[in-house]
C-alpha cells in the first residue's frame, strides 16, 4: 500500500473513531454531563449504565410556580432536579396548606409514592427537572447495587428530616422554628455567587409559614427580631446574611439566653416551664 493509501486510511479510521466517541457522548446524554449527578441518586449508575438511564429520562423546563407533581396522580415517575428548586405540600379538604418540605438540585422525588404521588411539588424558581419511567428505573436498580443503595441513603435521610420536622411543630417555639429554618438553609449547597454567611431563601415568607406551621406575621416578627438582635442581616427578601452563627445555633436547640433566663426565672417561681405553640 502507498503512502497516499496508507494516510488516506488513517485518516478514515481517526473519523470513525471521533463518530464512535461523538455517538457514546450522546448516548448518554443528557446524563453523562448533568451536574445534579454527582449530589443525586443517579451517582451510583457505572458509566456503561449510562444509556440505559438516559433511554428512560425526559428533561423538562419548569417555570416559576408551576407544578410538576400532583398529589394523588398516578406515580408513573421519579423526578431529580437538575436546578433549581422546588416546595412540597398537601392539602386539606378545607383548602389549607402543609408545606412538607423544600427541595433544591440533586433532590430525587417520589420514592414514598407506591400507586399515587403523595404530595404536590411547585417550583419556586426557574427549574429544571428530569423524568425517569418507574418501571424502567426499579428494572435498573436491581442491577446497580451502588444506585441501590444511594435510593436508601436518600429514603433514611427522608426519614430523618421528616422526624426533624415533627419535632420542630411539636416542640419548639417560633424563634426556635425560624433559627432551626435558617440553618438548615445554610448547611444546604448556595446558588453560584452566594457566599457564606449569606443565604438563599427562593421561597416567600407565606412558604415559610406554611412549613414551619405559624402565621406569616409571626415569621417577619421573628426575622425582626434577630435581625434587630444582630443575628442576622436581610438586605433583600429572597437572602439573609448570619452574623452570629453560634447564637443563632443555640437559639434553634432551645438554649438562647433569653429562654435560658425565661427557665430560670419560672424555677425560681417554682413552677415548670411548658412553652406553648408557637409562642
Amino acid at each position: 500500500m502507498d503512502s497516499a493509501a496508507t494516510t488516506s486510511c488513517c485518516t478514515e479510521l481517526a473519523a470513525a473513531r471521533t463518530r464512535l466517541s461523538a455517538n457514546a457522548v450522546d448516548a448518554v446524554q443528557p446524563c453523562g454531563r448533568c451536574a445534579a449527578r454527582a449530589c443525586g441518586v443517579c451517582g451510583g449508575v457505572a458509566a456503561p449504565d449510562l444509556p440505559r438511564l438516559a433511554a428512560l429520562a425526559t428533561i423538562a423546563n419548569v417555570p416559576r410556580g408551576q407544578t410538576f407533581i400532583h398529589e394523588g396522580a398516578p406515580a408513573e415517575h421519579f423526578c431529580i432536579l437538575i436546578q433549581g428548586s422546588a416546595k412540597l405540600y398537601k392539602l386539606l379538604p378545607d383548602g389549607r396548606r402543609q408545606i412538607v418540605g423544600f427541595v433544591y438540585a440533586g433532590s430525587f422525588l417520589g420514592i414514598s409514592a407506591p400507586e399515587t404521588y403523595a404530595f404536590s411539588a411547585e417550583a419556586l424558581e426557574s427549574t429544571r427537572v428530569c423524568r425517569l419511567s418507574r418501571r424502567g428505573l426499579l428494572r435498573l436498580l436491581s442491577d446497580s447495587h451502588a444506585m441501590e443503595q444511594r435510593l436508601l441513603d436518600v429514603a433514611v435521610n427522608k426519614l430523618r428530616l421528616a422526624q426533624e420536622h415533627m419535632v420542630l411543630l411539636g416542640r419548639k417555639t417560633t424563634i426556635e422554628r425560624v433559627a432551626s429554618f435558617l440553618l438548615f438553609q445554610a448547611k444546604r449547597p448556595q446558588p453560584r455567587g452566594v457566599l457564606p454567611p449569606r443565604i438563599h431563601l427562593p421561597m416567600s415568607r407565606i412558604d415559610i409559614a406554611d412549613y414551619l406551621g405559624v402565621t406569616v406575621e409571626t415569621v417577619c416578627r421573628s426575622l425582626a427580631k434577630l435581625a434587630k438582635s444582630g443575628v442576622i442581616a436581610i438586605p433583600n427578601v429572597h437572602e439573609v446574611v448570619i452574623l452570629d452563627l453560634a447564637y443563632l445555633e443555640s437559639t434553634a436547640r432551645g438554649a438562647s439566653p433569653e429562654r435560658s433566663l425565661r427557665l430560670v426565672r419560672r424555677a425560681e417561681m417554682g413552677g415548670a416551664f411548658h412553652p406553648k405553640i408557637g409562642s
